[in-house]
């Protein structure tokens, strides 16, 4: 439904590389980076965090911080990459992101 207009950010890239090598060599190691190889990477770009994302971040967890709400580091880089580009950020944790400021969060599981 939404595939076509889907991005990855660098951190969530990172999360999914980093599970699937901490699994066994195995058929379903194997399995896991054939999909996230031939499927993931090559359906959706990989955004980085880059310096308009890490000065946006950077102001986000200062204000979080100061409100005494502080946000995990990831999540602070994952909300700054989609808001940066203008884009939703989709997840199934909404409580976590509706924290930023001038974010979209949607969960598009419901």
């Amino acid at each position: 439904m939404h595939g076509p207009e889907c991005a990855i950010a660098a951190p969530v890239w990172h999360e999914l590389t980093y599970g699937c090598r901490r699994l066994a060599k195995g058929k379903r190691r194997a399995s896991l980076e054939a999909y996230l190889r031939e499927v993931v990477q090559a359906s959706f770009p990989v955004l980085s965090y880059d310096e308009a994302a890490a000065t946006w971040h950077g102001e986000e967890r200062a204000r979080l911080e100061a409100l005494g709400r502080p946000a995990p580091y990831v999540d602070g880089q994952i909300a700054a990459i989609a808001h940066v580009h203008g884009l939703v950020l989709a997840t199934t944790n909404e409580k976590d992101f509706a924290r930023f400021k001038g974010l979209t969060v949607e969960n598009w599981s419901k």
